[in-house]
C-alpha cells in the first residue's frame, strides 16, 4: 500500500463543536497517524499520514466533520510521507 501525507486546513464553524475530538477518533478508527489543532484564525489544521485510501477517506470525512460543525472549505496540500508519527493526537496552541 502507498503511504501518503496530507496537510489540511478546514474552514467554517469548526471550533467549539468538538471537531478536534471527533477528528482524533475518526483518524484512530482508520489507523491514521498525525495531529489536529485549532488555529488562531478560527480554522482547524491537521496532518494525516497513512495508507492512501485511508487518508483520502479521512479527507472526505473532514468535509462533513463533527455533528455540530459546518464545514465550508477543506484545503489539502499533499506532502512527502515522513512516517514521523506513531499515533494521532490533538495539539494545542504553542
Amino acid at each position: 500500500m502507498d503511504k501518503v501525507r496530507a496537510h489540511i486546513l478546514i474552514s467554517g464553524r469548526v471550533q467549539g463543536v468538538f471537531f478536534r475530538a471527533y477528528t482524533e477518533r475518526a483518524a484512530q478508527e482508520r489507523g491514521i497517524s498525525g495531529w489536529v489543532m485549532n488555529t488562531r484564525d478560527g480554522r482547524v489544521e491537521a496532518v494525516l499520514e497513512g495508507e492512501k485510501e485511508k487518508v483520502e477517506d479521512m479527507i472526505r470525512w473532514c468535509h462533513q466533520g463533527s455533528p455540530h460543525s459546518r464545514v465550508t472549505e477543506v484545503n489539502v496540500e499533499w506532502e512527502e510521507y515522513a512516517g514521523e508519527f506513531k499515533d494521532f493526537s490533538v495539539r494545542y496552541y504553542y
